[in-house]
């Protein structure tokens, strides 16, 4: 008599315990390459130290304020666009090297990649938000509100920074290569400048104004310049601190509401 025998279970690996695997493999490759640390810090400085000594100069600011504390706060919340553009690239080398495909032959949920690859990029943006920040004070910042108002602004350019992950790796697994997603992700640079991060709205022509007042990195921007400057950045921006914060976590929200369900929607049929 035959004696038929139940192949054993396959067990799934939890949400939590994948995504903290695929985020620590994902820390790890940074790491393993320097030159992105260097590289990104000697970029970071010199962008900021064209703006601080080069342009500065010629950038009239309302009511007095130094130039150095209006850009400041600007050149660290776009920072996260371009430390988070990384992800994008990443994504992309993920998904053509088989990294992937092999994930997928595992008993792991399949969103983990997402989840791992977006919290990793996250830390990585804090990490490059500290480095910019460092720079920012070596170069004459100073923070005119409390200690308080401080670490909520730095706290709100980590949630910017999760945020907008969500559309570059949603770009980088569109684009499918490595080199594509660099130029995708480029996409978001025209919108740093026309923003208010770097000048003031004021300056810009008119039929630009509209667009650059109400676009999400003018209010991201300034909510976090409103935290660091105290009443003297209500009073240049002219919107109360907890309005301008309260819309950026709007956009925020929003950016992950259309953007991560997108990129799990294309992961599934890549």
């Amino acid at each position: 008599m035959a004696v038929i025998t139940a192949a054993p279970a396959t067990r799934t690996t939890g949400l939590g315990p994948s995504t903290l695997q695929i985020t620590y493999r994902t820390l790890l490759r940074y790491l393993r390459t320097p030159q992105l640390i260097v590289l990104g810090t000697i970029q970071g400085a010199m962008f900021l130290l064209i703006f601080r000594y080069v342009f500065g100069g010629a950038i009239p600011i309302d009511g007095g304020l130094p130039y150095v504390d209006f850009l400041v706060p600007g050149f660290i919340t776009t920072g996260v666009l371009f430390t988070g553009m990384n992800a994008a690239s990443g994504a992309a080398e993920d998904l053509q090297q088989g990294f992937v495909d092999r994930l997928r032959s595992l008993p792991v949920p399949r969103i983990c990649f997402l989840t791992g690859r977006a919290i990793a990029d996250t830390a990585w943006n804090t990490w490059g938000l500290v480095v910019t920040a460092a720079i920012g004070f070596a170069v004459g910042f100073r923070i005119h509100g409390s200690a308080a108002d401080a670490l909520a602004a730095f706290g709100l350019c980590v949630v910017f920074g999760f945020a907008f992950e969500w559309l570059f790796i949603w770009l980088g697994l569109m684009a499918g290569t490595p080199q594509a997603a660099q130029g995708m992700a480029l996409l978001v640079f025209p919108f740093t400048f026309v923003s208010s991060a770097y000048i003031p709205v004021s300056s810009m022509p008119g039929w630009l104004q509209a667009f650059a007042a109400h676009q999400p990195i003018t209010y991201m921007v300034d909510a976090v310049r409103s935290l660091t400057l105290g009443p003297a950045g209500e009073s240049l921006i002219g919107h109360p601190t907890g309005y301008l914060v309260g819309v950026s976590l709007l956009w925020a929200l929003g950016f992950v509401v259309v953007f991560m369900p997108l990129a799990a929607l294309k992961y599934q049929h890549s």
